[in-house]
């Protein structure tokens, strides 16, 4: 069988020059180029191109929620659906598919990070759970991908920028310093290594540093300055103990994006694909109702009072004793004399962690006694606000 290929290819100039230390080419000017050649080839009547999706991701009935398949971020993944109900069970550890018993029709694939963004894009998962940093650099602000929620409480770190603190970099302290450095030329740029070659040169660009070139790299990135490979590096960080005990510092404005986990879907899969949104729905409910109720507890007292509007009179006069909407005040019944009276009336109010010491204190003031408290598990909203957020990005 003949193809005939057509090659086009053009080019468009690029101030800011990506470099791989694993590339075979090198750079033979002071100024480079960006090159993007497309192949067109004509297919015979009998094979189907699919957009990178595989063949069975437009027929598949399944619905599918990619989670990370290793290290912290997977094992706290699972703890948190866990605490939401959705325990992940997994027949063999091995494998890389599992499922959510509460969930019907669901399947759960165990992915890298990059490759859950990478598979919703080509339509082989329909949700996922990762980092935003990762989103970010590999879903590239594709439309496709919506947040549905954008704060998971775990996997906290930056992307940051990060220099030496000695030498020419002793005095500098913010990313405005570092670009008036008089160093950097066209022929002798700044040099980052970073694994992030999508958000390092937008990053830069977007902040006017255009001399800069970016050298791919992974593992131990905070080793590259030392060794006279890299100026600068741009990596993720969490408390900073690694950047200082390798003598590196972050800077002022250096930092790219504050990241968390975060759960996205395929805008394509929630309006084309049956249940996606439903299922998308009840789990968006889940999280949210686990994740306002971690830190707070519910408070319980008794108090003395003529009527529930005097007590709550009382009660509301404390700024730690609202609660969500307001207290809950009912009469505490006792026998008196052969009599049902209600001398005392209980007060329960929810109360935040970092408040629950003062709370306690305030009700003792206006007459509270027999104090009881419990951690909540849940909050259920009449109505999460993140749903209907995702319903007006779909335009539902």
């Amino acid at each position: 069988m003949n193809l005939s290929l057509q090659l086009h290819l053009q080019c468009t100039p690029l101030h800011i020059l990506v470099k791989s230390t694993t590339a075979t080419a090198t750079a033979t000017s002071t100024r480079s180029w960006s090159c993007y050649a497309s192949l067109s080839i004509p297919q015979p009547s009998n094979v189907n191109v699919l957009n990178g999706s595989s063949p069975l991701s437009s027929e598949r009935k399944e619905i599918r929620l990619g989670l990370p398949s290793k290290g912290r971020m997977s094992n706290d993944t699972l703890e948190l659906l866990k605490n939401c109900q959705l325990s992940v069970k997994q027949v063999n550890p091995r494998q890389y598919v599992a499922e959510i018993p509460q969930l019907s029709n669901l399947e759960v694939w165990f992915q890298r990070p990059k490759d859950i963004v990478r598979k919703l894009l080509s339509g082989d998962l329909d949700l996922g759970i990762v980092g935003l940093d990762t989103l970010s650099e590999y879903g590239q602000g594709n439309e496709d991908l919506i947040i549905v929620h954008e704060a998971l409480e775990y996997g906290d770190c930056r992307l940051s920028l990060a220099i030496p603190q000695y030498g020419i970099f002793e005095n500098i302290n913010s990313l405005e310093e570092l670009s008036k450095m008089p160093q950097w030329t066209e022929d002798k740029p700044l040099r980052v290594a970073t694994g992030f070659n999508y958000l390092g040169p937008k990053f830069m660009r977007e902040n006017g540093l255009t001399h800069v070139t970016f050298s791919t790299a992974d593992g131990a990135l905070e080793a590259a300055p030392a060794m006279g490979i890299a100026d600068a590096i741009l990596d993720l960080v969490s408390s900073g103990t690694t950047l200082r005990e390798n003598n590196l510092k972050e800077i002022e404005g250096g930092t790219v994006l504050e990241s968390q986990a975060v759960l996205v879907a395929s805008r394509k899969s929630m309006i084309q694909r049956t249940g996606v949104l439903e299922t998308t729905h009840e789990i968006l409910e889940r999280l949210e109702a686990h994740l306002r109720a971690i830190g707070q507890f519910t408070v319980t007292a008794n108090m003395r009072g003529s009527s529930a509007e005097e007590v709550a009179e009382r009660v509301l006069s404390q700024p730690s004793l609202s609660g969500l909407q307001g207290p809950t005040i009912s009469p505490v019944f006792c026998k008196r004399d052969g009599k049902v009276t209600a001398d005392y009336y209980a007060i329960v109010i929810c109360v935040p962690k970092k408040a629950l010491y003062k709370s306690i204190q305030q009700l003792r003031a206006i007459g509270g006694s027999g104090v009881l408290i419990s951690p909540l598990t849940y909050i259920f909203d009449e109505e999460t606000p993140r749903w209907r957020q995702l319903l007006s990005k779909l335009g539902l």
